[in-house]
């Protein structure tokens, strides 16, 4: 184990997308290959279970003009010795086979264990959680890096703060002792394996009471001995920002944002300070059509969340209303989606600061795609070992500015300051 990082440098492939076959998979394979196609020195493969599956999509990356032609490598999460194959092959392993709770542990124990790198797309922090507390001294010691949730869960977030810190940290002299994040637009559909990862993570809460005090722990992924324990602000429900003259609602995706983001001020030795406090929520308009939204997207979150706690209805619902595994958005709906988020910082001096991170695609599928293919290629092109050692990571506190850099160039991500706040 001592020596994988070492042997990385003799591994046929720089990049090994798993899972290649799912929606998000397609689309991301799609892409690497057009980024890729001029790239004589970056070798890449698909994996998966279904050979016959993996061998149309080859077929149509081919078909779409590509000079190179993709490998293929089988290999299977219930079969441990054909991950390990797959693993020592790749400096790193790109997975979307999610629900990550029930799928995600094999291939991130054989990564752990073979000194390979890992990157994925996961919104489950308590399946992060768990993979810490089992993996981390394993990954230490054989030089993985580890990086979960490289999609728009929760790369915008987390190297949105890291951004509107740095920019603070200049304009200032000091860091933002808080943060509000804002999600002032989107546009984007809803795929069949997001909706598996949601079920799955309130069955377990469902099921679970331990796993409750779990999900509501800010904290979460702070696996230091001294976290801190700030009392974090929660939007749960509708809440008027008189700030910005706008109504407020629950962001899904919050709960697993804001724990990468205190892991990240964690990682990177408290650079936020350890009474950082961080929250986000939806803009919606003001007046009486805002606050009317508001609550009917508030009450909406909290009926599906308690839908989805109990077998009987989760089961109902997945089955004659939700997305089916395997479907999402169209391409034209990818390619016409978009998102502005934004980003309020405070100093201790009374001093503030307006950024804004801004996609040109759907945000889970078009942008996700692009976010999580060039975190892998950062992570095996321009992170050396002796920057950043073995373990689990954040997008931010493994690659900062250089991803931010590689988004900016190739992913349709922008990252700015806002004069006007």
């Amino acid at each position: 184990m001592a020596n994988s990082v070492e042997k990385q440098d003799n591994r046929p492939y720089a990049v090994v997308l798993y899972g290649a076959t799912s929606f998000v998979g397609q689309i991301t394979a799609k892409y690497l290959s057009q980024f890729l196609a001029d790239s004589n020195d970056i070798e890449w493969a698909i994996a998966g279970r279904d050979e016959e599956k993996l061998k149309k999509l080859q077929s149509e990356i081919s078909d779409s003009g590509s000079a190179k032609k993709v490998d293929i490598i089988i290999a299977n999460s219930n079969d441990e010795a054909s991950l390990d194959e797959m693993t020592k092959q790749a400096k790193v392993v790109i997975s979307t086979v999610g629900p990550y709770l029930k799928y995600g542990e094999p291939l991130i124990k054989s990564c752990a264990n073979n000194g390979t790198d890992y990157v994925d797309l996961t919104g489950e922090a308590i399946f992060i959680k768990d993979m810490m507390d089992k993996y981390q001294d394993t990954a230490s010691q054989s030089g993985a890096r580890i990086v979960n949730s490289c999609g728009f869960d929760s790369i915008p977030s987390d190297l949105g703060v890291y951004f509107t810190q740095q920019q603070a940290e200049k304009q200032f002299d000091e860091v933002c002792e808080k943060i509000h994040m804002r999600v002032k637009a989107a546009k984007g559909g809803l795929s069949g394996g997001t909706v598996a990862s949601m079920a799955t993570i309130f069955e377990e809460v469902g099921k679970d009471k331990s796993r409750r005090k779990q999900v509501a722990n800010p904290y979460l992924l702070n696996d230091d001995a001294d976290a801190p324990n700030v009392r974090q602000k929660n939007v749960s429900k509708p809440e008027y920002d008189s700030e910005h003259g706008r109504w407020l609602a629950p962001f899904v995706m919050a709960s697993i944002n804001t724990r990468i983001v205190h892991r990240t001020n964690q990682l990177t030795d408290y650079e936020y300070g350890r009474e950082f406090k961080y929250d986000e929520a939806m803009w919606m308009k003001d007046g009486v059509k805002g606050q009317l939204t508001s609550y009917a997207l508030s009450a909406g979150l909290f009926g599906f969340a308690t839908t989805m706690m109990f077998k009987p209805s989760r089961e109902l619902l997945s089955k004659h209303v939700l997305p089916k595994s395997g479907s999402g958005p169209s391409k034209s709906e990818q390619e016409n989606g978009y998102f502005d988020i934004r980003f309020f910082g405070y100093t201790p001096s009374n001093d503030s600061i307006s950024t804004k991170v801004t996609g040109d695609r759907d945000p889970g599928y078009g942008s996700t795609s692009r976010m999580l293919a060039q975190s892998a290629l950062c992570l095996a092109q321009d992170i050396s070992h002796q920057d950043v050692k073995g373990g689990f990571w954040t997008p931010a506190s493994a690659m900062g500015d250089k991803l931010i850099a590689r988004l900016e160039e190739h992913s349709g991500l922008s990252f700015e300051v806002v004069e006007d706040k």
